[in-house]
């Protein structure tokens, strides 16, 4: 009972630590750019302030790894879990590749057409988590929330922007 309690505490800071190793990456790529090529580029009045940012996607990374951690424990034998958890690595590697084309390259369509896919890969990452686990599914509906306002973000600084 202990080695079983240990074992899933030992998940659960596992799938929260490695969402949070993946945010830490991008927040490298973002942070130095935040001051000086971010903030010349012309935003639409409604952009939220840099201090949101941080702790909001610390937040989204947290529950991102709960939602991990509730897909894992059902076992890695069963194929739909395989699969989500393979669905769940795409949209994370895409959440850092959209930061590191965005902010490192400066590339507002880049980032525009990333992030119409990280969208997608989200919305499919919560379809297959529900069918695992309804709450591992619905724990990332705040993910999606927050990733449309930054689509519209970044389709904004891209028309203000030519």
């Amino acid at each position: 009972m202990k080695n079983n309690i240990r074992n899933e505490i030992g998940r659960l800071v596992s799938s929260i630590v490695i969402v949070l190793l993946v945010g830490l990456l991008g927040s490298l790529v973002t942070t130095p750019e935040l001051t000086t090529w971010y903030v010349a580029l012309a935003k639409p009045a409604w952009t939220p302030p840099n201090s949101w940012f941080g702790p909001i996607w610390t937040i989204l990374y947290i529950l991102m790894g709960i939602a991990l951690y509730l897909i894992w424990r059902e076992g890695l034998s069963r194929k739909d879990v395989k699969l989500a958890i393979l669905v769940f690595t795409v949209q994370l590697v895409l959440n850092f590749l959209w930061s590191a084309v965005f902010f490192s390259l400066h590339s507002l369509m880049g980032g525009l057409i990333l992030i119409i896919a990280l969208w997608i890969s989200i919305l499919t990452n919560i379809i297959v988590f529900y069918r695992i686990s309804r709450s591992a599914g619905l724990i990332l509906i705040p993910y999606l929330v927050w990733v449309s306002i930054a689509s519209y973000l970044n389709y904004s600084v891209y028309l203000l922007n030519p």
